[in-house]
């Protein structure tokens, strides 16, 4: 006998067996085939939608190349701004000072 037969008096019910005590269903091939169709058809419109929207997406970058010396805004996310600058609260600032670029490895 299993520990969870011992402990609760009744057999284990996976997922796979949730249905009612006195069915038995097994799970077959044709249950498998289906659940995979349905997730191939989940995918090709998952797919579908995300090329119909990248157009629109793609207007909205731009392509920008920095050079050694640029100056440029230091943006500073929220959890390092209070450790790295010593601010917070709503008064702390989102771009710490105008950084120029030392090297192209940044």
């Amino acid at each position: 006998m299993a520990s969870y037969e011992e402990l609760y008096g009744s057999k284990c019910r996976t997922p796979l067996c949730w249905t009612e005590l006195g069915e038995n269903k097994l799970v077959g091939l044709d249950f498998i085939k289906k659940t995979k169709e349905k997730v191939k058809l989940v995918k090709d419109r998952l797919n579908a939608a995300s090329n119909r929207q990248k157009p629109y997406d793609d207007l909205k970058k731009k392509d920008i190349e920095y050079n050694v010396g640029h100056k440029v805004f230091l943006k500073v996310s929220p959890w390092k701004k209070v450790h790295w600058f010593g601010k917070k609260g709503k008064l702390s600032p989102i771009f710490i000072g105008r950084m120029r670029f030392w090297n192209e490895s940044v």
